[in-house]
């Protein structure tokens, strides 16, 4: 925790050499930690009755928490990987900007309706409820969605080959291996249940029809 908050103030001292773009990376960071935290305090204590902590979901979690976290955050506090920059027209951090606005709004709707049925990992918590409310009502995986707008503008704000563009493999590699995981252990929990939500659900978006 103190490493990081060294490496974020001196990121905040790098601005001008890293671009506003940056800044704007910087900014949603906090705000995401500033989101799930809670979260993660209030549910550490959960019962867990079933989890799936294999080494391809450690692996899968330390992949994104290496590309989206350590190595932008690395980069912007000490231009260690400067060689590997690139540099993008201004259009592109704009877009980059724009992206964070459906990403924060999602990655908090995502926490606030899953409550104590939130976890970091594939896990089943005791009195686990199938959350079908709120944004849950119309997409599965509402958290994955915001993480995709995330990982999509990373490396239009944080132009840099090993800091910012590396974040969307490590991602498509999450969403193609956990999510079917995911379902399964749903399935298992909730058996025909969740079979009925998914027919009336869309994975990423609400589905087209009425």
């Amino acid at each position: 925790m103190v490493l990081a908050l060294v490496l974020l103030a001196l990121a905040l001292g790098r601005w001008r050499e890293n671009g506003a773009g940056a800044l704007v990376w910087l900014a949603a960071f906090l705000a995401t930690v500033a989101i799930r935290t809670p979260y993660s305090l209030r549910n550490r204590h959960n019962r867990i009755v079933e989890a799936s902590k294999g080494p391809t979901d450690m692996l899968l979690l330390a992949g994104m928490f290496a590309t989206m976290m350590v190595l932008p955050l690395l980069q912007l506090a000490t231009g260690l990987f400067d060689a590997a920059n690139y540099r993008l027209p201004a259009w592109a951090a704009w877009i980059g900007a724009l992206l964070q606005i459906p990403y924060l709004w999602l990655f908090w709707r995502s926490h606030a309706d899953l409550g104590r049925n939130w976890s970091p990992g594939l896990e089943v918590r005791e009195s686990h409820e199938l959350v079908t409310r709120g944004i849950y009502a119309r997409i599965r995986h509402p958290m994955y969605a915001a993480i995709w707008f995330s990982a999509l503008a990373q490396p239009l704000l944080v132009q840099n080959w090993i800091a910012g563009l590396p974040v969307i493999p490590a991602f498509a590699a999450m969403w193609f291996i956990r999510v079917p995981n995911e379902e399964a252990m749903m399935r298992r929990t909730f058996g025909a249940a969740y079979d009925a939500y998914c027919a009336t659900t869309g994975r990423l978006f609400p589905p087209l029809r009425g």
